[in-house]
């Protein structure tokens, strides 16, 4: 569904990414694991157009979708929830969903998919009315995803959905990730740094340090490896 080649990011002088590669596969979770400045962030920030590659091509469905805006890759079914579950504070729970479906023009459409996003977290329809900036951090990410999928998207790109996240609510919003991806088939490029959680939910990951890929494989391949348990997992 996505492929990465070649890619470099640079901010000035300073290169984030150095020449990586990767792919995400239709239906599957693919990990992107590393430390912080691992170069994760920037990885998706070029990916969903916020920041032009320095060298490289994105491909998304056969097309090249490299230095593509960020507007333009939502209507061709790409979201992307960004770090820190950031909502519209000061905006109800259902206006920030509805922000959500801003590409969607069938009435239809739209309140199908906010009921499909109130199944899928029954917290935000007891919250419907609250504001998003006075709920706790797990239901802001459940938000969070929650208005990305409003827009209908076929590859959701999720950058550190555990961080400042209790244990029992990382375990929801993975389990969450993966009801999605198991029931419909949701392609996911998961960007983490709790490698054990990420790996427990991936089908494909990729292990990054100092801007560079460092380790791939099978998530299963990777979590059984004495090398990364003990350099990445710490364990």
């Amino acid at each position: 569904m996505l492929k990465v080649e070649n890619l470099s990011v640079a901010y000035g002088g300073v290169q984030a990414v150095r020449n990586i590669s990767l792919e995400v596969r239709e239906g599957e979770i693919t990990a992107l694991l590393g430390a912080n400045g691992a170069g994760k962030s920037s990885t998706l920030a070029a990916i969903i157009g916020n920041v032009r590659p320095a060298s490289g091509r994105l491909v998304f469905e056969g097309q090249d979708i490299t230095g593509t805006r960020p507007e333009t890759l939502v209507t061709r079914g790409i979201a992307l929830i960004p770090e820190g579950a950031r909502v519209f504070a000061r905006q109800p729970v259902e206006q920030n969903l509805r922000l959500g479906a801003y590409t969607v023009r069938d009435e239809a459409v739209y309140k199908r998919r906010l009921e499909h996003v109130y199944t899928l977290f029954p917290r935000l329809l007891e919250r419907r009315e609250q504001l998003a900036g006075t709920m706790s951090g797990g239901e802001r990410q459940m938000l969070a995803i929650g208005r990305a999928l409003m827009s209908g998207p076929r590859l959701l790109l999720i950058d550190e959905p555990s961080l400042g996240l209790s244990p029992l609510l990382v375990e929801q919003v993975f389990d969450a990730l993966a009801a999605l991806n198991r029931e419909e088939k949701l392609s996911v490029l998961l960007v983490e740094q709790n490698m054990a959680a990420a790996l427990e939910v991936a089908t494909q990951a990729y292990v990054m340090q100092s801007g560079a890929v460092a380790l791939s494989g099978s998530a299963a391949e990777l979590g059984a490896s004495d090398e990364v348990r003990r350099a990445y997992l710490g364990m």
